[in-house]
């Protein structure tokens, strides 16, 4: 454990480069899929949540999978061939009219698990078709 410790950069090394590079936004997110689901996909984040469905690059699409928008949002579903549903680790949306959200979703048939434990938010949780974890939140 020691080697690899001090095999890190220093403290200065890591200001200078603070300096020269940083992170700017998060460009897409990228969650996985069944393959042959696309159909579903397309029905639970285009129909419901009320994305964009974009075309992927032709290198891309036969990769399977679909890649959906909502202004400066991007959400990408890439097939795993031995797909496993992410239960814990999620993105989390910022949207507007969060309770109108809910109960879309409700009225679509999927549980709506409300958790505002954080200040500042009104939030939930809900699981897409293929059981990833989504969570969507509004300021308060």
């Amino acid at each position: 454990m020691q080697a690899i410790i001090s095999a890190y950069p220093q403290k200065e090394t890591l200001a200078r480069r603070e300096k020269s590079m940083r992170f700017e936004a998060i460009e897409h997110v990228q969650l996985a899929m069944p393959k042959g689901q696309e159909d579903v996909a397309r029905a639970f984040f285009g129909e419901l949540l009320r994305f964009e469905e974009v075309a992927k690059p032709p290198a891309l699409a036969k990769r399977g999978g679909a890649w959906f928008e909502s202004g400066t949002v991007k959400v990408h579903l890439g097939v795993d061939q031995d797909f496993i549903a992410a239960r814990k680790a999620h993105p989390a949306f910022l949207v507007s009219d969060l309770d109108e959200l809910a109960t879309r979703l409700r009225s679509a048939g999927y549980t709506v698990t409300v958790d505002n434990n954080l200040p500042g938010f009104d939030r939930f949780y809900v699981d897409d078709p293929f059981g990833n974890r989504l969570e969507f939140m509004e300021t308060q």
